[in-house]
């Protein structure tokens, strides 16, 4: 089945300049994307005539469809509708059926409709009128060549609505779409090249219709298999087959899949096994137990936190030993099991975990750099102790070290 491709161009000075967030043409990606269309490119460009027509032609030979957001409002900055006419050849007529909208709008609004607002209702002869049930400006639809390109209003409500009702079912209606599919596979604590390096055979066994995508974040890789075909039932099952020769190489790292995040996969760890947590935190201060509880349900399974950031609290609240910080330092070892003991036995819960450490940017030595962090896990009787190296600013130092700790907590429950 031949694949179709798309173009999405977003047009308005405001979003080249900052002044905005462009957050139409994800939207449209993500709506397309659940239609088996491709998105070839996506960008933005200024409120320019001769740029809109430039971009609508570039697209149009590359792709069957070219969506287009902003400049249809009734200033004189919005120039897409024009330009678009221009650009096929087209001239401008009054759209009755689009001039009674906007006098109904303006009606239901209690105001006069003002000549301004009436040129909205003049399009593209040739062209198809979309309506706008939430704004003045209509939207068009151009049938040329074989290939579509629509134009919509760049405001998000208004888009969005427009393409549920109107764009995407016409989009289904007009072209033969292939079934496109994506699995996403979430791991934790090994990096992109050697996750690349630990599966390159297996990837380089995919199907030509199969293709595998990485996509790293802080400490994890999530590897995006997306498959293209015509019948989705039998695309899933030998996406699903790919996946369960994968699994055995990589396991150890692997928490969960889709959009499962690791707060969640040691969340249900914790539930299924009918375990209780508590920390206690130094140096990421709170955050550790900010990512447990931003689970809905963590109540089953986290019951408290101390904030031991001073090292007073650190004797006073987790019984850690004066002798102890003064021996080893409050960055160590031996003070991160002090304080896993203590926070289990204080809040009376089945596993106590915690972090010490330097976030920085002061406070580093030679022995112990900035990012240096300890952390440990009292369960079971046993106490269990890791070491880590954060890489960035005070702040990525923080979520790493969380993010660490929470893969610790996955892997000890694993083990033990």
């Amino acid at each position: 089945m031949k694949e179709v491709f798309a173009d999405i161009v977003t047009i308005g000075d405001e979003i080249l300049y900052g002044q905005i967030l462009d957050t139409n043409s994800q939207w449209i990606s993500q709506q397309l994307d659940d239609l088996g269309i491709k998105v070839r490119r996506k960008y933005s460009i200024s409120d320019k005539s001769e740029l809109i027509k430039e971009a609508v032609k570039e697209s149009l030979e590359k792709c069957q469809l070219v969506l287009i957001t902003g400049g249809l409002g009734p200033t004189k900055d919005d120039l897409t509708k024009h330009a678009l006419a221009e650009c096929f050849g087209m001239s401008l007529e009054l759209n009755h059926s689009a001039l009674e909208d906007v006098e109904d709008i303006f009606k239901r609004m209690g105001k006069e409709l003002t000549e301004i607002n009436r040129q909205q209702a003049f399009l593209p002869k040739g062209s198809v009128k979309i309506t706008n049930e939430r704004g003045t400006a209509p939207g068009m639809w151009f049938d040329i060549d074989k290939k579509v390109v629509v134009s919509m209003p760049g405001v998000p409500f208004e888009m969005k609505a427009m393409m549920t009702k109107t764009v995407l079912p016409k989009i289904k209606q007009k072209f033969t779409l292939p079934v496109i599919l994506h699995q996403v596979i979430r791991t934790i604590g090994i990096g992109e090249s050697w996750l690349s390096e630990k599966i390159a055979r297996w990837e380089d066994a995919l199907p030509n219709h199969l293709a595998l995508a990485y996509l790293p974040g802080r400490n994890q890789v999530r590897l995006r298999l997306t498959g293209v075909g015509d019948d989705r039932e039998t695309l899933k099952s030998e996406m699903d087959e790919e996946i369960a020769k994968l699994l055995p190489t990589i396991q150890q790292f692997v928490y969960g899949f889709g959009d499962l995040e690791i707060e969640e996969a040691v969340g249900e760890l914790l539930r299924t096994r009918e375990l209780t947590i508590a920390t206690a935190e130094s140096c990421t201060g709170g955050f550790l137990s900010h990512k447990l509880t931003s689970i809905s349900g963590s109540s089953d399974y986290y019951l408290g936190s101390v904030i031991a950031y001073h090292n007073s609290i650190k004797q006073q609240e987790l019984k850690v030993s004066p002798k102890t910080l003064e021996k080893h330092g409050a960055v160590s070892e031996e003070v991160a099991k002090e304080m896993a003991e203590g926070v289990r036995k204080k809040l009376k819960v089945d596993i106590g975990i915690s972090t010490t450490g330097i976030a920085g940017p002061d406070g580093g030595t030679e022995e112990k750099p900035v990012g240096t962090v300890w952390m440990a896990i009292s369960f079971g009787g046993k106490l269990y102790s890791q070491k880590i190296q954060s890489p960035g600013t005070r702040l990525l130092n923080i979520e790493y070290s969380a993010i660490k700790a929470l893969d610790f907590i996955r892997q000890t429950l694993n083990e033990g």
